[in-house]
């Protein structure tokens, strides 16, 4: 399986902790250009240097993320949606409504509605 390289995954991380950076600086009132300058090379450097501990960091969490975190929201989330659509006999996609066919009826439309559609 061919991953993307640790250079980018050191880029995408310090342009994710530039935009918290940038988030809560702005929220708090310290926001400054020179200061977010700062912080963005100086992160950029840190996780250029680290950046093969960091790529086996992220596929990690990669995996954990996608067998516990994807795991859980389809259990608790998607799963109890269905449950509790079954019990309440809730048909969203209309299935069982008209079993001849499953065109929905529409009321008609005005012809003047048709000569100005907008």
């Amino acid at each position: 399986m061919k991953l993307s390289s640790p250079r980018f995954k050191s880029i995408a991380v310090t342009a994710g902790l530039t935009f918290w950076f940038f988030i809560i600086t702005s929220t708090t009132g310290y926001f400054s250009y020179e200061v977010l300058l700062i912080f963005s090379i100086s992160i950029l450097a840190i996780t250029q240097i680290f950046s093969y501990k960091i790529s086996k960091g992220l596929d990690k969490f990669a995996i954990f993320n996608t067998i516990v975190f994807l795991g859980l929201l389809f259990i608790f989330m998607i799963s109890i949606y269905g449950i509790l659509f079954k019990l309440l006999r809730i048909d969203l996609l209309r299935l069982k409504k008209n079993k001849e066919t499953y065109w929905l009826d529409i009321e008609e439309t005005n012809s003047q509605r048709i000569v100005k559609q907008y």
